[in-house]
């Protein structure tokens, strides 16, 4: 680790701050959504943003839930539908088609993309011809807009170098690469098995044909790992070199999760390993020249996430963090969540649903929340935290007609502690994270969340090691 941010130091904090909390991929977080917000509220937000002046001139970011998989992944918590029925993915494509022309009745044809994501379950179970579909889908009522971020999962052991051709060939710029571990031992212990070869060779042919950048997806605390044989995955991640590293924790939840009682605990590594492998997992990176972006993601310095952050450009919506200018979010698909203007919605979970209610023509939003004017000036602060790593009070002050130090007195006493900790200093201009806090700055974003107000609640997110 750099002089700033001194190992034993680190890794006593990491002890005394792991506490459950929301990783903030927006405020409110998706657990304060509501079923009383309806397809009509949905469609509401959708023509406010049509006849808004800027409306058109705003770029949108959109996702695409593909919850497919061939395979049972054991540390899965996403929605997924595991199958081996190829007929499933042209069903759901042509329900996705439907979804996307409701959303063209109140939007519009072309509007402005920015930033286009599939996610899954496994994207890559889709074939060449099935992702030509869903870009055609795309193409013909969006306009993707050049020099925007286009990614894809990718299930290594679901491509070719080919396929890669094709996945540029429809306008994919950027790949994460879900590897999670490379030891064959940890592999068995979660059903996934792929080998080390295979992603060092798909990278290499990646970056051969000039995709702008390559993400390596790795989890620790998975059972079997080690600090000596995650210790060996994080050489083999330096060696591969890609321009992003998300490294997430595991952390095991058989009453949430079915496919966690697949996983035998007594082979998960104790609390006190997984401080040491986050903790070498960190310094290793920041050694081998990475940038800490924020919540357990490192990039290179010529990558746009690393620029972003240098120039205080840095967003974050629910893909997390992005270089593209802040915008609207358009959810596709089973589960998909989308923020438009002040509102956050989220499509039905299960296909049924998600069917049924596109068979009545109606948007399949099942949930969401209308924000507040307290959660609107929270939201501000949070993400400019995350993201800025400082909150500066005359601006909050001036966007929101508050007084930020008799509106969040109770807050600013509560960083004291964080304060002597040397996680953020106070000032009377404003907060701001220190190099240390960095990696702690979803605790430091916790004390603006008012929800967050029983261990009950902060029980439900993941924490923070």
């Amino acid at each position: 680790m750099n002089a700033a941010v001194a190992e034993p130091v680190f890794e006593d904090l990491l002890r005394q701050l792991d506490a459950s909390g929301p990783r903030y991929t927006s405020f409110p977080t998706a657990d304060r959504f509501v079923e009383a917000f309806s397809d009509g509220d949905y469609k509401q937000s959708l023509k406010l943003r049509r006849s808004g002046a800027a409306a058109m001139a705003l770029p949108l970011s959109l996702y695409v839930h593909i919850p497919f998989c061939e395979a049972l992944c054991y540390f899965c918590t996403s929605n997924k539908t595991v199958t081996k029925n190829r007929d499933s993915a042209a069903k759901y494509l042509s329900y996705m088609t439907r979804e996307v022309e409701l959303h063209i009745e109140q939007l519009g044809v072309g509007q402005a993309v920015s930033q286009l994501h599939l996610g899954g379950g496994t994207p890559t179970f889709l074939t060449d011809d099935e992702l030509r579909v869903v870009m055609q889908i795309l193409h013909r009522n969006f306009t993707l807009k050049p020099g925007g971020e286009y990614s894809i999962e990718v299930d290594p052991r679901t491509i070719n170098t080919s396929r890669l051709d094709t996945l540029l060939a429809l306008g994919f710029n950027r790949l994460s690469f879900c590897v999670q571990d490379f030891s064959p031992v940890v592999q068995k212990a979660v059903h996934r098995a792929q080998s080390t070869a295979e992603v060092f060779n798909l990278t290499e042919a990646a970056r051969q044909r000039g995709f702008d950048s390559i993400g390596i997806e790795l989890i620790y605390g998975l059972p079997q790992q080690n600090s000596e044989s995650f210790d060996r995955t994080l050489a083999q991640v330096i060696e591969l070199r890609p321009e992003r590293i998300a490294l997430y924790a595991y952390e095991h939840s058989p009453e949430r999760f079915k496919s966690h009682r697949r996983i035998n605990a007594d082979k998960l590594p104790s609390g006190e390993i997984k401080v040491c492998m986050k903790s070498c997992a960190v310094s290793a990176f920041l050694k081998a020249g990475y940038v800490y972006v924020g919540m357990d993601h490192f990039a290179l310095p010529s990558d746009a996430l690393a620029i972003a952050k240098r120039q205080g450009r840095l967003h974050r919506n629910f893909q997390g963090y992005s270089a593209q200018p802040d915008c609207d979010l358009i959810g596709l698909g089973v589960s998909s969540i989308g923020r438009i203007g002040a509102t956050y919605s989220q499509n039905a979970r299960t296909l049924d649903e998600y069917y049924d209610c596109l068979n009545q023509g109606r948007f399949p939003v099942v949930r969401g929340l209308a924000l507040s004017r307290d959660d609107l000036v929270r939201r501000a602060v949070i993400m400019a935290l995350m993201c800025q790593g400082e909150v500066l009070y005359e601006s909050i002050n001036l966007a929101h007609l508050i007084e930020f130090q008799n509106y969040f007195a109770p807050e600013i006493a509560s960083l004291q502690k964080l304060a002597a900790q040397g996680l953020v200093t106070l000032d009377l201009s404003g907060i701001q994270v220190t190099a240390m806090g960095w990696f702690f700055v979803r605790e430091v974003a916790m004390v603006f969340d008012r929800y967050l107000q029983t261990d009950r609640t902060r029980a439900m997110f993941s924490k923070i090691i």
